[in-house]
């Protein structure tokens, strides 16, 4: 197995949950989840470089999904939707497997860790993804609204032609 230094903690069965970004980015989330949260189990890191084999890659994050499995299922978390680590884990996700259900959840945050780590031991997973997004998504803000611009409207065109917008 080439997932190795991962506890799974006994007693409480959670969610397990595995990082995979570009870089070194999915082992420094970890880190500042844990800061937050304090030390979690069930949790591996994948960290994709340029000169990295895809194949060893995609089976590392094979590797890490069957080490943090406690039976409640997996969220896979990428850094960035169509990048090389959200496509390695969407594949692996859509593979038959003796696991539990994989989710795959891109663009990851650290206020949608924190949330994840918080409910996964609590909620099923449709609901801990859910919540876990959520938080996520109202997290980002614009903190000096004083120089932020506000964004333009989109125009839509409907199909009798005309515009409106959104």
């Amino acid at each position: 197995m080439r997932c190795p230094g991962i506890e799974v903690g006994g007693g409480i069965a959670m969610i397990g949950m595995v990082l995979v970004s570009h870089g070194r980015l999915a082992e420094e989330l970890r880190l500042a989840m844990e800061h937050v949260v304090g030390p979690q189990s069930a949790v591996a890191t994948v960290c994709i470089g340029p000169e990295d084999d895809m194949d060893g890659r995609r089976q590392d994050i094979r590797d890490c999904v069957a080490a943090v499995d406690q039976g409640d299922g997996v969220v896979i978390l990428t850094d960035m939707f169509g990048g090389t680590p959200s496509n390695l884990a969407t594949a692996v996700a859509e593979e038959p497997s003796e696991h539990g259900v994989v989710e795959v959840i891109a663009g990851v945050n650290l206020p949608l860790m924190v949330k994840l780590a918080r409910v996964r031991g609590a909620q099923p997973l449709a609901q801990a993804v859910e919540h876990a997004m959520s938080a996520g998504r109202r997290y980002i803000s614009c903190a000096t609204p004083t120089r932020c611009a506000p964004p333009e409207p989109m125009v839509l065109y409907g199909v009798n032609g005309k515009a409106g917008t959104a």
